[in-house]
Order: C-alpha cells, then structure tokens, then sequence
C-alpha cells in the first residue's frame, strides 16, 4: 500500500529524532521487488501461478518435468526459479510464451539455461548442440525478439524462442497431460497465445485478460480492441463454470488475481460496452478530447483504472485511436 506522509513542522529535536528513527525504521522494513518472495498459489490440478512483478507466471508440475508459461522479468528470475524449485525438482523442458513483452519474457535466458531439453530422436536435429529448456511462441514473438531484416536485435538471441509455430494453434503433451497452444491475432499483440491445459482445466490468458487493469493492446504490434474481444471469446468457448456460475475452469490472466469463466464475461462485456459507446461517440464527430471528457468509462474506473500504470484516459485514447483509424 501506498503511504503518504503529511507536512507537518516539528518543534523539538527530541521530536525530530523520534521521527527520523520511525521514517528510517519503516524504510528499512518496507521490501523492494528483489527483496520480495514472489507468491506461489496452487491453481487447479498440476498447475501453480506464480505472482510477481512482471505479473503472473503458470507452472504445470508432473512426474516428467516442468512447464512454465512467462517467465517475469529480467530482474526476477533467480526468485522465479527458487520458487519453481520448491515446487518439483524436476528439470524445466519447456518455456511457452503469451508474447513479447519483457515483463513476460525477461526471465526466458536465465529459465531456459536452468532447464533441460530432450533431444529428439532423430538423425538431425534442428538445435544443434543447444540443451537448454526449449522456449515456445507464435513466430510472431520471434520476428519481434530478433531482427529478421539484420539490424540490431532488441532482445539478446538466447531470450529467443527456439520453437515457433505459425498455425491457428499447437499442441505438446507432458505429465499426462495435453496442453493447446491458441493463437489469437491481433489482439493484445499479433503473437499472443493462450494455453490450456486440459487435465487440469487451466487456461494461462497472457495480457489478453487482466483483473486489475484495462486490456492494453498495441496498435504498433498489431494489437486491437476486437481482437482482445475476440481474445476472450476463445477464453470463454474453453472454460466451463461450475455451480451456480462459480468455480469450475480457472483462468490465470496476465496480471490479477485467479478467476472464473463469469469474471472473464464480465471483462469481456465491460469492454464490449466501452467500445461501443466510444464508436456511437465517434460516429457522432466527437474528438479524443471530447470523448476523455465524456468519461466513457466511469462507471468502471474504480475497478480497472491503474492510476500510476495503464491509466482509464490511456485505455481510452488507444481505443479511439483503434477505432477511428489513428486519427484525432
């Protein structure tokens, strides 16, 4: 939590001393992200999300290996593999990838040298002498990671996926258990992927589906407002609710807390209105300026407004921008 500290003018030095000491004392308590343990909490099934700062992180455990899905930030991964290391002492053999993004990729160097590939049993093998943990994506992810017109590469080449697919969607099976890889275009990115796992009734959403924010999408990276719709329309034609529209099919979303199928519609309706109303208001000739003022979004704000982060005006600004081609 935030604290927030009043001007207030002492008098005496005794004062001033004691209040010093409390300031430093509660400084030194307060933790920083590299002092943080990141938090482990059992999803369903085989399967553990991982929260931290880069977001969320899924592990899927068994009698074979480890497969993790995002692998936080740079910063965070010696804390990301202690904590997958208290969950199974297995090796790690696969690292899949929801998108680009560095806080959800930072940590695939350092994850993927800590693993262990199973090599194929094959005359040739495409990796070469490579063994580390394979790091798998839409090949989206790839092009956007290294350089595929020469120029200087945005990402070192050992943060890399090593496996990519280009189909609607791909399939591994590990621990018993069947994982779909779905690809979703032009969503939050044009290389987002959404993985369930199916034994377990887990489905990991990458930034497509957020509870603590609104959707953020990249117009620049082929992100779209209807594609996120979209996004969590495939989320939803997976997950099966239990009792009274509660529990049954849990979703890991990229930041936030664990959630039902009924949270994931809520999002997707909350999104649904907001966009149409920002269409009406632009069909209207309003500008950006004007549809800020109009708060499109206010009955909404107190629950996915990030004051500090992905603000309610951001969100607001990107889906006009999305909608009206670009223009102002």
């Amino acid at each position: 939590p935030h604290r927030r500290w009043g001007a207030v003018t002492y008098r005496s030095s005794a004062a001033s001393s004691l209040i010093t000491a409390a300031l430093l004392a509660w400084a030194a308590a307060t933790p920083s992200f590299a002092q943080v343990e990141l938090e482990v909490l059992p999803a369903q099934g085989n399967v553990f999300m991982i929260v931290g700062p880069g977001g969320n992180t899924t592990v899927q455990i068994g009698h074979e290996a480890v497969v993790v899905v995002d692998t936080q930030t740079t910063a965070a991964s010696d804390d990301l593999l202690a904590a997958i290391g208290k969950l199974s002492s297995k090796p790690i053999r696969y690292i899949i990838n929801t998108s680009a993004d560095l806080e959800h990729t930072g940590g695939n160097e350092a994850v993927s040298r800590a693993g262990t590939y199973v090599r194929l049993i094959d005359t040739f093998d495409p990796r070469g002498s490579r063994s580390d943990a394979a790091i798998i994506a839409h090949v989206n992810v790839l092009e956007r990671m290294s350089s595929p017109t020469g120029t200087q590469a945005p990402r070192a080449a050992g943060a890399w996926p090593s496996d990519t697919y280009f189909t609607e969607g791909w399939e591994l099976f590990v621990n018993g258990e069947a994982l779909q890889l779905i690809h979703v275009p032009t969503a939050h990115t044009d290389g987002d992927t959404i993985v369930f796992f199916r034994r377990s009734d887990v489905i990991a959403t990458g930034d497509i589906y957020n509870t603590s924010r609104y959707p953020r999408f990249d117009s620049e990276k082929g992100g779209s407002v209807a594609g996120v719709i979209e996004g969590l329309n495939r989320v939803l034609d997976l997950a099966i609710p239990g009792e009274n529209q509660e529990g049954g099919t849990v979703v890991i979303p990229g930041h936030g807390r664990l959630s039902d199928e009924t949270e994931v519609a809520n999002y997707r309706d909350m999104l649904t209105i907001v966009r149409d109303r920002i269409a009406a208001m632009i069909a209207a000739g309003m500008t950006l300026e004007q549809v800020q003022r109009a708060k499109p979004t206010s009955d909404y704000d107190g629950v996915y407004d990030e004051p500090n982060g992905w603000t309610a005006a951001m969100f607001v600004a990107a889906v006009y921008r999305d909608l009206s081609g670009g223009s102002r």
